[in-house]
């Protein structure tokens, strides 16, 4: 009997550390590039990234109208799924990245990016697209975001935490 009742205490312990180890494990790795094939020649990507934090135990990541403030699914951790469709460019000896949607990352007029790196399709030439963290604005005009900084690398330079 005391057998049976340290089984019962223990199996679903060891069931629930197994689960969120694994999803702990697999999320970061989720972060890629993923070809978007369209009617045009236009070259363009799927960026699918996780990115955001729990609001209950951040005081605020984002000064927004003067005030400091949590905003979901931005910024440092991996509790959302986002992505967007995106187009990569070679300016001046450097790599930027454009949004060609206007809500995929979020409805906000901002993006608080964390340091990403992004698996890459084998038709890039390089294991991983890798994006520094920053705080973007939206254009007023095209209403998309512009990430500057990009490099490629063979290994990732983030470790997506």
């Amino acid at each position: 009997m005391k057998h049976l009742s340290l089984l019962i205490v223990v199996l679903p312990l060891a069931i629930l550390s197994v689960s969120c180890q694994k999803e702990g494990v697999n999320k970061p790795e989720g972060n890629r590039l993923v070809p978007y094939e369209t009617q045009s020649k236009e070259s363009s990507y799927l960026m699918i990234a996780f990115m955001g934090h729990n609001g209950r135990n951040c005081p605020g990541c984002v000064l927004a109208g003067g005030v400091l403030r949590h905003v979901d699914c931005q910024g440092a951790g991996n509790e959302c799924l986002t992505s967007s469709r995106v187009a990569l460019q070679e300016v001046e000896g450097g790599y930027t990245m454009t949004t060609l949607d206007t809500l995929g990352l979020t409805s906000e007029d901002f993006c608080n990016m964390p340091a990403r790196s992004l698996q890459c399709p084998e038709e890039v030439g390089f294991a991983y697209l890798n994006i520094p963290a920053q705080l973007v604005f939206r254009d007023t005009v095209t209403l998309q975001f512009t990430f500057t900084g990009l490099t490629f690398t063979e290994e990732p330079a983030y470790s997506n935490e």
